[in-house]
């Protein structure tokens, strides 16, 4: 009983640490889309880079979810 508790919280260990890699991809990528957005003069550019900073805010709040 003892080894099933064992491997459940290294399961639990590498799940948690995949779920914090996948969370600091998409700030990275907020962080990314969001600068590309304030540095750029066309309009349809800029809409188009906050449209994928966005989706990618949306993601990580979803990750983020799973964590509660």
């Amino acid at each position: 009983m003892e080894r099933r508790n064992s491997y459940g919280s290294d399961f639990r260990k590498k799940e948690l640490a995949a779920l914090n890699e996948l969370l600091s991809e998409e700030e990275l990528l907020i962080k990314k889309f969001k600068m590309l957005s304030e540095h750029t003069e066309d309009a349809e550019v800029k809409a188009k880079f906050t449209e994928i900073s966005n989706k990618h805010q949306e993601h990580f709040q979803s990750l983020y979810a799973q964590l509660k």
